[in-house]
């Protein structure tokens, strides 16, 4: 349906709704369920230069409108995917998907982008510098500008195809690291990751999860990821991704009110294997309610007011 058409990093999705990494899998599992091709595209498992197995169990706890996890980025290491996961997904999935990197080095990054760079499928590279749940990386690059900024560099050296930065909200100012992404040749960026949170068992009186902090997430967080992607819509020229507590069409077009080109559901994926599925289907009842006659027409709406 054409009024759900968007347009992110110049590759046309079908409509806005991109399950988020961590949460899909590589796809495979939920093609058992639904035609996955009626997403806009999907990101797949964070991958990492090396095999991982995580961290120590248990790794998830209840909250209050959402979860705390602490997986660990496990994943079966860049070249399994390409030589597992990617042809598995071809016989699945017919559109170009999102690549989620992630590393423990500026290196490890550029590597794994290098290697992925060539597999036909892949469109756009989301690299994750903002995962809480890494010892040595991960967020530790995405809580500071220029350490940002130096992953940016060296994936943009090694592929001509979109970057999209995926940025931690654990910071005081979110729109100067997003920038400084921008200026090194970042296409996107990718916001909001979990937020850094915890749970104590009362009875032992000690973490619930093994990690003691791990990433929140849940629809407990959509405000400060709306107003997140808010603010950085309205200081950057590259389109913005935007993902936190995301579970209705309702959420998805005040995302894109907010500067979300694209929206990513995350947590609800887990509650509901359908969520993606039942979103896109809701998405035009929601658009007449208000008025919305085509979904690109309103990103960024609620800046100019």
């Amino acid at each position: 349906m054409e009024r759900l058409s968007v347009n992110l990093c110049g590759i046309k999705l079908d409509n806005p709704v991109v399950p988020a990494s961590g949460t899909f899998g590589f796809g495979f599992e939920f093609a058992e369920l639904y035609d996955i091709n009626m997403l806009g595209t999907f990101s797949f498992k964070g991958t990492t230069k090396e095999a991982r197995f995580g961290n120590p169990t248990p790794r998830i706890a209840e909250c209050t409108s959402g979860m705390i996890n602490a997986v660990g980025l496990q994943n079966p290491g860049v070249d399994k995917v390409i030589s597992e996961e990617l042809p598995k997904l071809k016989k699945v999935f017919h559109k170009k998907v999102m690549a989620n990197v992630s590393g423990f080095s500026v290196e490890d990054y550029a590597y794994t982008c290098a290697k992925l760079d060539s597999e036909e499928q892949i469109g756009w590279f989301e690299v994750n510098v903002s995962c809480p749940n890494v010892h040595g990386g991960g967020m530790s690059f995405g809580t500071d500008p220029e350490s940002a900024a130096q992953v940016t560099r060296a994936v943009r050296e090694v592929t001509s195809k979109p970057v999209i930065i995926k940025l931690s909200p654990n910071v005081t100012d979110i729109v100067s690291i997003a920038k400084a992404c921008e200026a090194a040749g970042a296409d996107g960026i990718s916001l909001i990751n979990t937020l850094l949170g915890m749970r104590i068992d009362l009875k032992t009186k000690r973490p619930v999860i093994a990690n003691k902090m791990g990433g929140f997430s849940g629809p407990a967080i959509l405000p400060v990821a709306l107003r997140m992607v808010y603010q950085v819509s309205g200081a950057v020229k590259i389109p913005v991704v935007g993902m936190g507590g995301v579970s209705s069409a309702e959420d998805v077009i005040e995302m894109m009110l907010a500067g979300a080109t694209a929206v990513q559901v995350g947590a609800a994926n887990l509650v509901n294997p359908f969520a993606c599925k039942e979103i896109i289907e809701d998405l035009p009842r929601v658009m007449d309610k208000y008025g919305i006659d085509k979904l690109e027409d309103i990103i960024g709406g609620a800046h100019n007011g």
